[in-house]
C-alpha cells in the first residue's frame, strides 16, 4: 500500500515541531474536501495561527474523525532553529521510509527548500535502493492536506487543551530534545 505525508512546521520558544499527516490515498480526496469546506469566504488556507479560538476548536473537532495518522517530532531550538528541522525532518523520513510512503510533501520555505532536499537525500542514500519515496515543496495554499499538520503542530505546541483536542489525530509523538 502507498501512503502520502504531508508536512508544516511551528515553533514555540526554543521547541521546534515538525508535524506530518500520513493518509492513505483512498482518503485524500475526502479530506481535501472536508478541510477546503472549512474555509470561509475569501480565505486561501487554513492556517490556526491566523484563526481565532473559536475557529480552531470547530475545525479541530472536524478533524478529530479524520481518518489521518499524525506524527509529531519536538526538537530544541537552542541550538538554532535550523538545526533542529534538520533532526526532526531525517527522523521523520527515516520513519517515512520504514511505512513504506511514497510521496512526501512539505510546506514551501522557498530558498530553505534546498536544505530540506539535502537532509532527504541525505536519508534516503543511507537506506536501501528500493526506496520510493518522492518529495517536493509546495506552497501550502496549493494542498490542504498540509492544514492538517499545520493544525497539529500549533495544537501540540500549544499545550493543555489543545493538545488534548488533537489528541484523536495523533499517532505517534517523537521527542528528540535530548538527541544529540
Amino acid at each position: 500500500m502507498t501512503l502520502h505525508a504531508f508536512v508544516d512546521e511551528s515553533r514555540r520558544n526554543d521547541q521546534y515541531l515538525l508535524a506530518a499527516a500520513v493518509i492513505d490515498p483512498r482518503n485524500l480526496r475526502p479530506l481535501r474536501k472536508l478541510l477546503t469546506g472549512m474555509l470561509m469566504p475569501g480565505q486561501r488556507e487554513l492556517h490556526f495561527k491566523k484563526e481565532t479560538p473559536t475557529r480552531r476548536k470547530a475545525i479541530i473537532s472536524q478533524l478529530a474523525g479524520a481518518d489521518a495518522a499524525v506524527f509529531v517530532y519536538i526538537s530544541s531550538c537552542r541550538r538554532g532553529e535550523e538545526r533542529a528541522r534538520r533532526q526532526s525532518l531525517a527522523q521523520l523520513v527515516d520513519n517515512l521510509v520504514d511505512l513504506q510512503v511514497s510521496r512526501l510533501v512539505l510546506d514551501s520555505r522557498e530558498v530553505r527548500d534546498a536544505d530540506d532536499k539535502l537532509v532527504i537525500r541525505r536519508v534516503l542514500g543511507e537506506r536501501s535502493a528500493d526506496t520510493a519515496l518522492v518529495y517536493e515543496h509546495l506552497d501550502s495554499t496549493q494542498d490542504a492536506l498540509m492544514w492538517i499538520a499545520d493544525a497539529a503542530a500549533w495544537c501540540y505546541g500549544a499545550g493543555g487543551d489543545w493538545q488534548r483536542r488533537i489528541g484523536p489525530l495523533l499517532t505517534k509523538v517523537v521527542d528528540l530534545r535530548d538527541v544529540r
